[in-house]
């Protein structure tokens, strides 16, 4: 009976989030359109598939991917 107290819970949570997100993939083509390197959206570039699971997405990546795939109102990090 305790177990259930938190399985429930939790598989509504995992069920919600399975229903209510949708998936967003940066690709090449992005860099190419901005003229803007792939790290100034992403910590780190990896492989295509390890990027599905973790994009690891910066501030300004993040803005990207809110404002409709545009860095019009994004802030662009300062170049080092």
């Amino acid at each position: 009976m305790r177990k259930w107290k938190l399985v429930v819970p939790a598989g509504i949570v995992m069920a919600g989030f399975l229903l209510c997100t949708s998936a967003s993939y940066g690709t090449q083509e992005y860099a190419k359109k901005e003229k803007q390197a792939c790290t100034v959206c992403h910590v780190k570039v990896g492989a295509k598939d390890a990027m599905h699971a973790d994009p690891n997405l910066t501030d300004t990546g993040k803005c990207y991917q809110k404002n409709d795939h545009s860095l019009a109102k994004c802030k662009l990090p300062e170049k080092k």
